[in-house]
């Protein structure tokens, strides 16, 4: 019996190794000479580069970076296995978690902290660089990050225009600066797992602002500002973002990376579901076994157990998921690749006493769920 284990973080609980890994101990209780591998997924947020690190027996490095309001941060970056990509999550030095309530402000936060990140990375020789784009306080639309990079963003008098997306009316002009010789030939994918523009109702300044610390007059100010960004771009670099389906993301970081570094905006989970070879990993598998926090109708738009379960529905492989609840609209995932869903909330619990015992409620889930394939017969 060969079982796959590839499950996303159980946020505020276990991260995507730790729920990998306690599920993999409840099932070998019943079948303990099954081999089980363990592959910690992510959609592109937080826990992208520990998953991919884990995947593929890769490293991670900590530099000292800028947080998003420009203090002193240390922040981690991972080497993959194959020692020629890079990860880097914009959540790791630019994530709204590293702000208090009372700091955030899209008006100031930069992402210039991920920018050196990546410069880091860039140090290391590679030849590919995977971000995902989840998470972020910002939005300035990447103006940081490429700042950090070697692009100038000049105001009328020639000066660096200031941090955060309040700055980004002031721009004059665009000059990439050193940037193109830093970043060279290398491949740039960036992990996306929305589709919004750049701009308007649907836009980064008017979806993700508000949860970022913006008011409504500041969000009609960053989406103004946004708009301009994107007319200078397209006057001085030749690339149109504006309405370019992903461009919204992480405070519009998806736009800043297309038109500065030439990044291909892809579906996060599908990133990581090839960086990690997830695909070549479910050959001769009999059994996959996915999950996150909550299983909803969300969760058919880009998230972590849809995306396994889909892969693994190509090679005809029963998808067992798991999740810390499962919401009435989750239905809709029986028609996306899942077979059959488990809570690993055992009775009525509060939802603070399950995030404190998560590890110990996904073991005990895992091993209620293989005694129920024991039933049908099956043996290691």
């Amino acid at each position: 019996m060969k079982i796959v284990i590839a499950p996303d973080s159980f946020k505020g609980s276990a991260s995507a190794g730790q729920v990998a890994e306690a599920l993999a101990r409840g099932w070998r209780k019943v079948f303990p000479n099954a081999l089980v591998m363990t592959l910690p997924m992510a959609d592109g947020g937080e826990g992208t580069t520990e998953a991919l690190v884990a995947a593929t027996g890769g490293t991670t490095e900590t530099v000292a970076v800028q947080d998003p309001l420009g203090r002193p941060l240390e922040a981690s970056f991972g080497i993959l296995g194959d020692g020629q990509t890079a990860v880097v999550e914009v959540a790791a030095a630019s994530g709204l978690p590293l702000l208090s309530a009372a700091e955030r402000n899209p008006l100031l936060t930069t992402t210039y902290g991920t920018g050196q990140l990546i410069r880091a990375a860039m140090r290391k020789g590679i030849s590919r660089l995977l971000i995902g784009l989840g998470g972020s306080a910002t939005v300035d639309g990447g103006a940081g990050l490429v700042s950090a990079l070697g692009a100038k963003l000049l105001n009328a008098a020639g000066r660096p225009i200031g941090p955060g997306g309040g700055s980004l009316g002031e721009l004059a002009q665009i000059q990439p600066g050193e940037l193109p010789r830093l970043v060279g030939k290398v491949e740039i994918l960036a992990a996306c797992d929305v589709d919004n523009p750049l701009t308007g109702p649907n836009g980064a300044a008017a979806v993700f602002g508000p949860q970022k610390g913006a008011a409504p007059d500041e969000v009609s100010r960053l989406d103004r500002n946004l708009a301009h960004y994107a007319k200078l771009i397209a006057r001085d670099l030749g690339v149109q973002v504006d309405r370019l389906a992903g461009a919204g993301a992480a405070g519009g970081l998806g736009a800043g990376l297309v038109a500065f570094l030439g990044a291909k905006l892809v579906p996060g989970i599908e990133m990581v579901m090839a960086a990690s070879e997830l695909e070549e990993k479910l050959q001769n598998c009999d059994l996959v076994i996915t999950g996150e926090g909550k299983l909803d109708g969300q969760s058919a738009r880009g998230k972590t157990p849809v995306g396994v379960a889909r892969l693994a529905a190509k090679a005809r492989i029963p998808v067992l998921a798991i999740g810390g609840a499962i919401a009435q609209d989750a239905d809709e995932l029986y028609e996306q690749g899942i077979g059959a869903m488990l809570s690993i909330t055992p009775g009525p619990i509060s939802l603070e006493t399950a995030m404190e015992q998560g590890e110990k409620l996904l073991e005990e889930t895992a091993q209620r769920a293989a005694r129920l394939f024991a039933l049908s017969g099956w043996r290691d």
